[in-house]
């Protein structure tokens, strides 16, 4: 059963998983918290717009969708100040990406199946070159997470009080998105577009059910997409089915069970108060 692991391929995806998941869980948790969910959904559907317009010029996909999740991401942050106002501007970007892709696509006159694979993620068909790239990526975004930490804390659980202490907000909020949208470029490899809040936000939001302090959330979240990636790549390289679907279901399934279970926890500790 446990073949599978001397393959090459298989040691790549565990690799590159492993790299994506620790950054999709730190990035996902601010996400959750400042209120950004749409916004890391927008992005992975911007960068699908991008994948397509690289293909059409005969480049990476991944280096398009790089692009596009950016500039959106710079857009986003710029523009969108209030929630009201950046759910607006989210939505016009989305739209105006969508259009394009879409233009794309239809002037490409042979297959774009490269196009199409960010749709799904190609985990278990990453080169080593790309694990090589996925690291670098992941090393340069929690470099730069762990030094914008506390003032992103700051600003992420009290905005007003933050900008008051001198915190510069904008500058901060650009500069997260453009994290996430750095996020969602590596991501789309292993979960693909249509599933990319599976490792953005399902672990964050199970562990933010589990623990209320911030760092012990993270470093649950950083577990459980850990976990959710490799048994997700174990159980298709068993069955020949798409990886995103294993690791989408045993982020649901959590997620699921926790919600479920939690208020009775909740109900016995009262009750035994």
């Amino acid at each position: 059963m446990f073949d599978v692991l001397q393959y090459s391929f298989i040691q790549n995806a565990f690799i590159a998983s492993f790299f994506v998941a620790i950054i999709a869980a730190i990035v996902g948790y601010f996400l959750l918290i400042r209120g950004l969910t749409f916004a890391g959904h927008a992005l992975s559907h911007i960068g699908f717009a991008g994948a397509a317009g690289a293909v059409l010029l005969g480049v990476d996909p991944v280096v398009g969708l790089l692009v596009f999740t950016i500039i959106a991401g710079i857009g986003i942050g710029m523009l969108g100040r209030v929630l009201k106002e950046r759910d607006v501007t989210i939505g016009i970007f989305l739209t105006l990406a969508l259009a394009l892709g879409i233009l794309f696509l239809f002037l490409y006159k042979g297959y774009a199946e490269q196009a199409y694979s960010i749709l799904f993620g190609t985990i278990l068909g990453i080169s080593a070159l790309n694990v090589i790239i996925t690291a670098l990526f992941s090393i340069v975004t929690f470099g730069i997470l762990l030094f914008l930490f506390r003032p992103l804390l700051f600003s992420s659980f009290d905005p007003e009080v933050a900008e008051a202490r001198g915190v510069p907000i904008k500058v901060l909020s650009v500069l997260f998105l453009v994290l996430v949208a750095i996020t969602v470029s590596m991501s789309v490899q292993v979960v693909g577009v249509l599933l990319i809040f599976t490792l953005l936000v399902g672990p964050a939001a199970t562990s933010m059910r589990l623990v209320k302090n911030p760092y012990l959330a993270i470093g649950v979240a950083i577990i459980l997409g850990i976990l959710y990636s490799w048994v997700g790549i174990f159980i298709a390289a068993q069955t020949n089915l798409p990886v995103s679907f294993f690791i989408a279901t045993l982020s649901f399934g959590t997620y699921l069970f926790v919600r479920l279970v939690e208020p009775s926890v909740y109900r016995i500790q009262k009750y035994n108060a």
